[in-house]
């Protein structure tokens, strides 16, 4: 008996929501998603004022 408990035990399939070996993947892919949104956001929000505050910034040290 015993040795059919560990057989079975050992060799099971993993029920849904055991296999978990891509999961940290994934989290990560989504932390880089998130982050390049805010990225593009923070991008298309101030873009413009600091393009013109680093242009003026160069302009002047020359």
């Amino acid at each position: 008996m015993k040795q059919r408990w560990q057989a079975w035990t050992t060799n099971r399939r993993p029920m849904p929501g055991e296999n978990e070996t891509g999961q940290g993947l994934a989290e990560y892919g989504l932390i880089l998603a998130l982050i390049a949104v805010v990225c593009a956001g923070a991008l298309a929000t101030f873009g413009q004022g600091l393009s013109n505050l680093i242009g003026w910034q160069l302009f002047n040290q020359f």
